[in-house]
């Protein structure tokens, strides 16, 4: 049985990648997806805190990324980075965030936080 347990180990790690992807392709997540990068995402990011707004350069210090570009990855990657840096940065609540984004070209949509 001992000679067996690299191979069962071997086994049990290749089941669970394989139950990862599975779950990654009906999640909008897709964390762990073997094709991460199969989304273009156009967006732009507006954010005011306390009825007033950040610039540019505030917005790319907030959150590490520029106001309007595109991203490579799933939509979700970039509202979950919001979501942190909101939640530390400004635990009060007082921030309101809008992104407007495009996924592969299709039409646009808005996503805001806090969620209404």
């Amino acid at each position: 049985m001992a000679g067996r347990l690299p191979f069962y180990l071997g086994v049990l790690l290749l089941a669970a990648q394989l139950g990862a992807i599975a779950y990654s392709r009906f999640t909008p997540l897709r964390y762990f997806c073997w094709a991460p990068f199969d989304q273009q995402t156009q967006y732009r990011i507006g954010v005011s805190i306390g009825g007033e707004g950040l610039t540019e350069t505030q917005i790319r210090r907030r959150y590490r990324r520029p106001a309007e570009g595109t991203d490579n990855r799933s939509a979700h990657h970039l509202f979950d980075l919001i979501e942190r840096a909101e939640r530390k940065l400004e635990p009060a609540g007082r921030s309101r965030v809008t992104v407007t984004y495009s996924i592969n070209g299709g039409p646009e949509d808005i996503w805001q936080y806090p969620r209404p």
